[in-house]
């Protein structure tokens, strides 16, 4: 099954696949972050996926708006890490964070 994702002006084209008819869709399911039009910061649609990994062992994955550089996180369930979803704060709209150069 081909599962599609639009992060501002771009689409993103996901592929999952079971053994059967309801894995299948069990690995669609995984993929629980909805469409996202525009930053969150600065209303850009300048948006694209990112990863990085952090000393060396912390693998991180995120939106990243390419106009202000900020971005929001995707995060992983405790009890299956390849169910993925955007981090959200307490009001329940994304956790999008600002840009911080480093010191």
């Amino acid at each position: 099954m081909m599962v599609t994702r639009r992060l501002g002006r771009r689409q993103f084209h996901f592929t999952v696949q079971g053994a059967n008819f309801h894995e299948t869709v069990a690995e669609y399911d995984r993929l629980s972050f909805p469409d996202v039009a525009k930053c969150g910061l600065c209303g850009s649609d300048n948006l694209d996926l990112t990863a990085r990994e952090a000393q060396g062992k912390f693998k991180y994955t995120s939106l990243r708006c390419l106009d202000c550089r900020g971005d929001v996180t995707f995060g992983k369930r405790q009890d299956d890490d390849q169910t993925v979803f955007l981090r959200k704060t307490e009001d329940g709209k994304l956790d999008w964070r600002a840009f911080e150069k480093p010191a």
